[in-house]
């Protein structure tokens, strides 16, 4: 049989999952003509790669090399993030980072975020929206980000069009047929990481409770993030937190009104949120692939993978696997808490996963509370990005009120 080889293919972003279980149980470790790349998709496979050392997370250097102009521009300002290094430079700013994601100073941050969902979904009613991406999945981590960061609030919108202009490039989504992207691309990193240094240099003179406040610190320590460095953290934060808590809401909301039963069931027992949030990040989560550099030969299921070449990790196929997973393609809401790998594991586990969480959670149980009968009203429509599970638009219909009547 012809096994599906490009992750980009229409059928493949429109069912990113079917096209992972037919490469799981036919060839789980296949070479990608298309991609350049191995396609591994059988979880044990997966979670063993997360701690192999001949597996690099430095994957954005090798693509410089072979760059110029914007694109390596693009590259260069990116490197330094701390997703894409290795020990000894990633175990020193993940430290540094953790300051920032304690996980008390999260959860205290629970009645915010559900005030602002409120308010985002309050705003959606009043305007008889019907696009939960614009109305409330887009905006809400935006919010939060450039509150945690210390930022106005004025400049949300900065925020996203940034977080919009570097997606386009740097992680594979649209926009492709676009001849000055990476120049627009380069002007919105440039353009950002000035903002960053000037509000970097506001918060070493003028500490605050945020979040960047608790990177800089309070000077002790010795090997302390540098200004580029903390700028390269909040461009970090304002994309990933941004860009997945977007496709993890958006995900989790048409998974569980798919089955109207699951919807009400959800809905009427605020304690099966959270297993509800967790089932849609292990079946439809945010980031459907992880890319790894290979920096040594090494072997996997008889296959030899060498130095030099790409391996795509596939979460897609990995949370599905029916070696891992009882009935892997239902929703199970008594399933095992924190078995999936949606935010990965080991040492580049998401830090920021616990927010992502808390978003998700609020966002879904306030949007199955306060629009009874909510329905997605069209068929989706994703970005053709190899890493992200992201639609471009959530279209719903619902039997809800306008916002004040009731709740």
């Amino acid at each position: 049989m012809e096994l599906p080889d490009d992750l980009l293919a229409p059928e493949a972003v429109r069912d990113p999952d079917a096209a992972a279980a037919v490469l799981r149980a036919h060839d789980p470790v296949h070479w990608s003509p298309t991609h350049r790349a191995w396609l591994v998709t059988r979880f044990d496979d997966v979670v063993a790669a997360f701690r192999n050392p001949a597996l690099s997370s430095d994957r954005v250097r090798p693509l410089m090399q072979r760059s110029g102009g914007a694109t390596a521009r693009i590259l260069g300002l990116i490197s330094e993030w701390m997703v894409v290094t290795d020990p000894p430079a990633h175990t020193r700013l993940r430290r540094l980072a953790g300051a920032a994601f304690k996980q008390q100073q999260i959860a205290a941050m629970e009645e915010r975020i559900q005030a602002l969902v409120d308010e985002l979904v309050d705003a959606f009613l009043a305007a008889d929206g019907t696009d939960l991406v614009a109305g409330v999945a887009y905006p809400l981590p935006a919010i939060v980000i450039a509150e945690m960061l210390g930022a106005p609030p004025g400049d949300r919108d900065r925020f996203r069009e940034w977080s919009d202009e570097l997606a386009l490039v740097a992680f594979g989504a649209g926009g492709d047929a676009r001849p000055d992207r990476h120049e627009r691309a380069l002007r919105g990193l440039e353009e950002m990481a000035a903002y960053f240094r000037e509000l970097v240099a506001l918060r070493r003179r003028e500490p605050g409770d945020d979040m960047l406040s608790a990177m800089i610190g309070d000077g002790a320590e010795e090997d302390g993030l540098s200004d580029d460095e903390l700028v390269g953290m909040c461009a970090l934060l304002l994309f990933a937190g941004h860009e997945t808590t977007t496709n993890a809401i958006a995900n989790a909301i048409r998974l569980l009104t798919a089955d109207p039963a699951l919807r009400d069931r959800v809905r009427d027992d605020p304690a099966l949120v959270n297993p509800a949030v967790e089932e849609a990040l292990r079946l439809v989560g945010p980031i459907k692939v992880l890319v790894r550099w290979v920096v040594e030969d090494h072997e996997l299921r008889g296959r030899t993978i060498r130095r030099g070449e790409r391996v795509y990790l596939l979460l897609c196929g990995a949370n599905r696997d029916p070696e891992r997973f009882t009935d892997p393609d239902a929703v199970d809401l008594a399933r095992e808490r924190a078995t999936h790998i949606a935010f990965g594991r080991g040492i580049h586990a998401c830090i920021g996963a616990q927010l992502a969480r808390i978003e998700t959670r609020i966002a879904v149980g306030t949007l199955l509370r306060r629009l009874p009968g909510l329905r997605v009203a069209g068929d989706p429509e994703y970005l053709p990005t190899i890493a992200s599970r992201a639609q471009t638009s959530l279209p719903v219909a619902h039997d809800g009120v306008p916002a004040g009547t009731t709740r």
